[in-house]
C-alpha cells in the first residue's frame, strides 16, 4: 500500500470517528429531554454516567491525530482537517460534559416541567439542539457557508438565556419558586447557552478547516 493511500485511510477513520463520536453526544442531548418528557429516570441516570466513554473516544482520536500528523506527515490540506478534528472533539467532548451535568441537575429537581419555571426554557432547549446539530453537520460535510450561518444562531441562544433569567429573578421576587431550585435550573439553562458557544467553536473549526484562517486570524 503506497503511503498516499494509507493516508487517506487512516484519514477516512478518522472522520468515521469523529462522526461516531458527534452522533454518540447528539443522541444523549435529544434522550434526555425526551427522557424527562416521558419521566424516565432510569434513562437519565444512564446518559448522566455516559461521560467517561465519550470521554474515552475523545482520547482515542486525539492519538488517532497526533499519529497522522507526526508519522504521516501531511500536506497542508490535510493538516487541516486533522488539526481541525483534533480540536473539535474537545467541543464534542465538553458538550457531553454538559449533558450530563444536565442530567444531574434534571435529578436533582425531581423531574419537573422546566416550564413551571420558565416558559423560554422548552424554546432554548430546541433551539441549542438545532444549532448544535447543524454545526456538527457543518463540520462532517465541510459546509462553510451552513457554518457561518450558524454562528449567527448564537445570538438566539444567549436572547433565550436571558430572558430565562428574568423569569427566575421575578419568580425569587415574589417568593413563588423555591430557591435552590431556581438556581438549579438557572445552572441548566447555561449548559444550553454553553453547548451554543461549543457550536460556535465547531463552526469555527470548520472554516479553518477551508481556508486555513480562524477567527480572521491565519494559521495554517
Amino acid at each position: 500500500m503506497s503511503p498516499r493511500i494509507s493516508f487517506d485511510h487512516e484519514l477516512k477513520l478518522l472522520k468515521e470517528n469523529v462522526s461516531d463520536m458527534v452522533n454518540r453526544v447528539e443522541e444523549n442531548y435529544e434522550h434526555l429531554f425526551d427522557a424527562l418528557k416521558s419521566q424516565e429516570e432510569d434513562e437519565i441516570l444512564k446518559i448522566k454516567n455516559n461521560d467517561k466513554l465519550i470521554s474515552k473516544q475523545q482520547r482515542e482520536i486525539e492519538s488517532q491525530c497526533l499519529f497522522l500528523i507526526t508519522r504521516q506527515q501531511p500536506v497542508v490540506g490535510d493538516l487541516r482537517v486533522v488539526t481541525a478534528s483534533l480540536k473539535v472533539v474537545t467541543d464534542i467532548e465538553r458538550i457531553g460534559d454538559h449533558v450530563s451535568d444536565m442530567a444531574e441537575l434534571i435529578l436533582r429537581l425531581k423531574m419537573k416541567d422546566f416550564s413551571l419555571f420558565s416558559v423560554h426554557l422548552d424554546g432554548m432547549i430546541d433551539a441549542t439542539r438545532e444549532m448544535f446539530c447543524e454545526a456538527v453537520d457543518a463540520f462532517v460535510s465541510r459546509n462553510m457557508e451552513k457554518a457561518q450561518k450558524v454562528i449567527k444562531e448564537d445570538d438566539v441562544i444567549d436572547e433565550l438565556f436571558n430572558k430565562v433569567k428574568v423569569d427566575l429573578i421575578e419568580s425569587l421576587k415574589r417568593e413563588v419558586k423555591d430557591a435552590d431550585e431556581c438556581i438549579d435550573v438557572l445552572m441548566l439553562a447555561k449548559y444550553l447557552e454553553k453547548i451554543g458557544d461549543h457550536a460556535v467553536n465547531i463552526c469555527e473549526w470548520e472554516i479553518f478547516q477551508e481556508t486555513g484562517n480562524i477567527s480572521d486570524m491565519r494559521l495554517l
